[in-house]
């Protein structure tokens, strides 16, 4: 990270960041990505969280940011936006207030609502072109209930409702490109374990007005099992083994902003976490994790 920005936020007491009275799990990827995306936006924002594990932010009467939160059901964050951005629209055209009062719309969700229960507001908020910022924690599974599958759950990953010798049979949505179908303004992949491309990315849409989707693939010590001192290894991992493509979509194109020199074979990754440790003992099933391999070999062929 860079050490100019590493030592301002190092620096900043914990209320400032976090609120008061905070509980999150230790090595949480998605706090990790939230703290460097909040970094760069700052207290002009407004967050609209939808309901997930980083509702556990906000500890009644503190809020977890120094600008203004939301919280909402888990499919009602992309019309809470659209209520937000109409009243600062409409308190911007009566000079109610300054320009320089005006805030981001930030939508929070985590994979459960971006990939599955919040979808369909998200499709109808695009059409709108409302202008806001649409960031999802990935941690692939329902975390803030029990980690069970979720849309955005990896092929072959156990979770408490995919406890079978083959773990998940489906695959992950892809989100992006579902996004990306609807020709929004920016869409990006990011990961907190690589915080300078995050920070590109993040300076790029905050610039940008209309619907912008960032993704943040979130290691999960509790739902995937592994040590929390692990969590940015194993996000390190993802995108060295080609898992996790960090990738931009921007005036109609999709650009791969970290392409790995030699990919990792992605057992690399999957055998650091417990979720898919049935691939490996007591017999390895070579079969679920060539199936794996091929399904990341074809993605990079394409590209």
């Amino acid at each position: 990270m860079d050490e100019t920005r590493f030592k301002r936020i190092k620096d900043l007491p914990s209320t400032h960041i976090l609120g008061t009275g905070t509980a999150m799990c230790a090595g949480c990827g998605g706090l990790e990505a939230v703290h460097e995306v909040y970094d760069i936006l700052g207290e002009k924002t407004v967050f609209v969280n939808a309901a997930g594990c980083m509702t556990l932010l906000s500890i009644y009467p503190f809020t977890p940011f120094r600008g203004s939160w939301l919280y909402t059901a888990m499919a009602s964050a992309p019309a809470g936006a659209q209520g937000i951005r109409d009243a600062l629209d409409i308190l911007l055209e009566k000079k109610r207030i300054p320009r320089d009062e005006d805030m981001d719309v930030v939508v929070l969700t985590g994979d459960g609502s971006a990939y599955g229960m919040g979808l369909s507001a998200t499709s109808g908020a695009m059409e709108r072109n409302l202008d806001f910022i649409y960031l999802c924690y990935d941690n692939e599974g329902y975390g803030n209930t029990g980690q069970q599958y979720s849309s955005a759950t990896p092929h072959a990953a156990r979770t408490s409702t995919s406890k079978g010798p083959k773990g998940f049979p489906g695959y992950k949505k892809d989100l992006f490109s579902i996004w990306v179908a609807h020709n929004p303004l920016y869409v990006a992949t990011v990961l907190g374990a690589e915080p300078l491309d995050l920070a590109r990315k993040i300076e790029k849409a905050k610039e940008l007005k209309g619907p912008r989707l960032i993704i943040a693939l979130s290691p999960c010590p509790t739902g995937w099992d592994f040590d929390p001192s692990e969590s940015v290894e194993i996000g390190k991992l993802a995108v060295k083994t080609g898992i996790w493509p960090l990738k931009e979509y921007i005036d109609g194109k999709v650009v791969h902003t970290k392409v790995p020199d030699r990919r990792l074979p992605v057992e690399e990754y999957l055998k650091k976490q417990g979720r898919f440790a049935h691939l490996f003992s007591p017999k390895r099933n070579d079969k679920l994790i060539g199936e794996i391999q091929e399904s990341v070999d074809k993605y990079w062929k394409g590209i």
